[in-house]
């Protein structure tokens, strides 16, 4: 697995060089724009509508729209100078209990390496972590971003996490759905609910059984007409047939039975 940041780990006086690996991949089918009548790739231009023509990247600056039709340009040496200082360390400022980070502020997922075998303090911190329950957060700088990240004990090393910031969180209340009081629930209504969950639950969770079966169907298909073989449609699979309830406590006791 390829490294894509190399730096160090600090909390205190200790410091760890460490190195970060991406810990999750996507698997989507990339499509690509094509003519209808030819099938070549298309391609899109840097077009100027009030000067009608195509724009070299010579001439393209950057620029904050402040109202409807005007804007802030910005020069590349304001925006070098606005730049976070990029730096190589992780440096710890707190540590936290788990259950105190809501789940929405969590964004992308990355392990944490050590530079070099068996280096006692990465494990001392990941031992530490693991059996206090907690969360380190720290802040660093990739990419031109500064982050604030949660680090904890996973499986054999560390992940971490980037958190989005609070400005960056959608408010709930903005859904005009859920603007309005919630309704009154029944007692045999919660019980039923309740039971129907209990029914449902699983002792643990297996990921590994879920697949993406779009994308799975597509490459087969892919892959026979690669091979000039007959290509048939996908066979979407139907969805279960529910039989219509007249209300909430009908529904409920037929998924229990």
């Amino acid at each position: 697995m390829k490294a894509l940041w190399k730096g160090s780990l600090s909390f205190g006086l200790v410091n760890i060089p460490i190195r970060l690996y991406s810990a999750t991949e996507q698997k989507t089918v990339g499509f690509k724009m094509l003519c209808r009548t030819c099938h070549s790739p298309l391609q899109y231009k840097r077009w100027c509508p009030h000067c009608e023509k195509e724009v070299t990247w010579d001439n393209i600056v950057k620029g904050l729209e402040i109202k409807k039709g005007a804007y802030f340009v910005i020069t590349k040496e304001k925006i070098e100078a606005l730049r976070p200082t990029k730096t190589d360390t992780i440096e710890i400022i707190e540590f936290i209990k788990k259950e105190t980070i809501d789940p929405i502020y969590f964004a992308t997922h990355y392990y944490i390496g050590p530079q070099k075998e068996k280096d006692k303090a990465y494990y001392l911190l990941k031992k530490t972590l693991e059996t206090s329950n907690k969360f380190a957060i720290g802040r660093f700088v990739m990419r031109d971003k500064d982050y604030i990240c949660a680090i904890e004990a996973y499986k054999t090393g560390l992940l971490l996490t980037t958190l989005n910031y609070t400005y960056e969180i959608r408010d709930i209340t903005k859904i005009a759905e859920l603007a309005v009081a919630a309704p009154t629930l029944k007692k045999d209504e919660l019980k039923l609910a309740n039971d129907l969950i209990k029914k449902m639950t699983k002792k643990t969770f297996d990921m590994a059984k879920f697949k993406d079966t779009f994308a799975q169907e597509l490459k087969k298909l892919i892959k026979k007409a690669v091979k000039g073989k007959k290509i048939e449609k996908i066979k979407a699979e139907k969805p279960k047939k529910i039989e219509k309830r007249q209300n909430l406590m009908e529904a409920l006791r037929a998924s229990i039975h």
